[in-house]
């Protein structure tokens, strides 16, 4: 599965601490921590209708990770929702837009790892682009990858860092393979997630999900479980291993870029009947309802 170019994307304008420059020029430093160690923080959010789908619960996230990582003059939300609202009004979007929200630790004096030689404050990148969910919503395959996930005593996944080396390394494998994406167990072959979303599980009725032990919090995961919670359907939280994943009746995956998408194969093997299941099916419409009622306003 590789992504396509969209060419209403060829002359965006890309927000760098509130310059906006055509995509072709827009830089940062080669000094900036993001080229020197990866040294960043993210969010991908995604544009309905004038409105962000839990705008505030990614700003939380982004600032949280901001915090853990020690960050200095972390922007204030207001800030972060002005920037977001011109690069939108600059580039005239109001729907079926994906946001990427970007915020390093910001440029050194000289090149190097220690954060003191950070002293300017951090850089804000805000990169929005016209950008459909990136799924096949008849269902995608996976393989299950021999990299692991962090525990939280090696790399904490709630950190949602800009290192990812992990699931570069797990994405090529599942391209090696000829299939959509990976799937990633945690250093004791419990589930994970995949290289890009967060895992559910269906049998007999009742869904499951890893915990965030080796995967990040997700905004589009807590939503499935809230909507899980209001309409009555039982659901799990706990560890999940490959046997319930070749067991399983259905199983979709969940993440700002591809909503929710079905998985019918897993390493060669069909889940369920290989079908999109009716549960998966019905969670995935009350997810719609959701999008239309939870998006923050941005644009009037």
């Amino acid at each position: 599965m590789l992504q396509t170019f969209d060419p209403r994307n060829k002359d965006i304008l890309i927000n760098i601490n509130g310059v906006l420059a055509p995509r072709d020029e827009a830089r940062i430093s080669p000094f900036d921590s993001l080229v020197q160690g990866g040294d960043g923080v993210w969010e991908g959010l995604r544009l309905y209708d004038g409105k962000v789908f839990r705008l505030n619960a990614h700003l939380d996230r982004l600032e949280s990770s901001a915090k853990a990582m020690g960050f200095s003059e972390i922007p204030t939300k207001e800030v972060l929702i002005e920037a977001i609202q011109a690069t939108l009004r600059a580039n005239k979007m109001t729907d079926g837009v994906h946001i990427r929200l970007t915020l390093s630790r910001g440029e050194k004096i000289t090149s190097g790892m220690d954060p003191r030689l950070n002293q300017s404050g951090c850089t804000l990148i805000v990169l929005a682009e016209w950008k459909s969910p990136v799924y096949d919503s008849t269902g995608i395959r996976l393989m299950t990858s021999s990299v692991r996930r962090f525990p939280p005593d090696c790399l904490d996944p709630n950190i949602h860092h800009n290192n990812l080396a992990q699931s570069i390394l797990a994405k090529i494998q599942a391209n090696t393979a000829g299939v959509d994406d990976a799937l990633m167990l945690d250093v004791h072959g419990f589930v994970a997630e995949t290289n890009a979303t967060h895992v559910f599980l269906i049998e007999k009725g009742v869904v499951s999900t890893p915990t965030t032990q080796a995967c990040p919090e997700g905004v589009t995961r807590d939503t499935v479980l809230q909507i899980c919670r209001d309409n009555k359907i039982p659901f799990h939280v706990g560890n999940l291993s490959l046997t319930q994943v070749y067991r399983a009746d259905e199983m979709f995956c969940t993440g700002t870029m591809g909503e929710i998408t079905p998985v019918i194969e897993v390493d060669g093997r069909s889940i369920g009947d290989g079908e999109i299941g009716l549960l998966s099916q019905h969670i995935g419409r009350l997810f719609q309802e959701e999008v239309k009622t939870a998006g923050d306003p941005l644009l009037s």
